[in-house]
């Protein structure tokens, strides 16, 4: 297979899940990162669904996060498409990013607008209350939004709805 880059928005950034070889900064134009993606797996259950961040189709924004290049890019189709893949509420999309030295070809997982998990409408309130309660497969949903979270902060990347959602999630400490 020729050269596999993935954009990591998300949870792809704290924890990839494939072998990287190079990590550059990059931004995605036309989408934002949301919370907008029922977890019926990793983050909730089907009875309690959580939340997870998708890319969202946003004329006019720009998503900053970070291209990965595999090292190993069948071994990191196959793991991407295991744990991006399971319940097709993501499509695996061809995207062009930016980064500083130039455009790259990447692999992004976008929500489907038209699948029954996509939760376009939720306030940033609504959100974090789900967030809060939720806990599926793979732990506490507030885990995933509190790592995701740190993970922005450690590559500089800016994220003002995230950073409501960790105060409504978990509430500065007093005194």
């Amino acid at each position: 297979m020729r050269e596999l880059w993935v954009f990591g928005y998300g949870s792809l950034i704290w924890n990839p899940g494939i072998a990287v070889a190079e990590t550059r900064p990059a931004t995605l134009g036309g989408f934002r990162r949301r919370f907008c993606m029922w977890s019926i797996h990793h983050r909730g259950t089907e009875a309690d669904p959580g939340l997870v961040l998708a890319l969202e189709p946003a004329p006019g924004e720009i998503c900053a996060g970070l291209a990965y290049r595999a090292a190993d890019p069948d071994a990191a189709l196959a793991a991407l498409r295991e744990r991006e893949l399971i319940s097709a509420a993501y499509r695996e999309e061809e995207v062009t990013l930016q980064t500083p030295t130039c455009d790259l070809r990447a692999l992004a997982y976008v929500i489907d607008t038209a699948h029954v998990q996509y939760a376009p409408d939720l306030s940033l309130a609504e959100q974090a209350r789900i967030i809060a309660a939720a806990r599926g497969g793979r732990g506490p949903n507030a885990e995933y939004l509190l790592n995701t979270a740190a993970a922005l902060r450690q590559h500089g990347i800016a994220d003002a709805d995230m950073d409501r959602l960790v105060d409504m999630v978990v509430p500065p400490r007093r005194g």
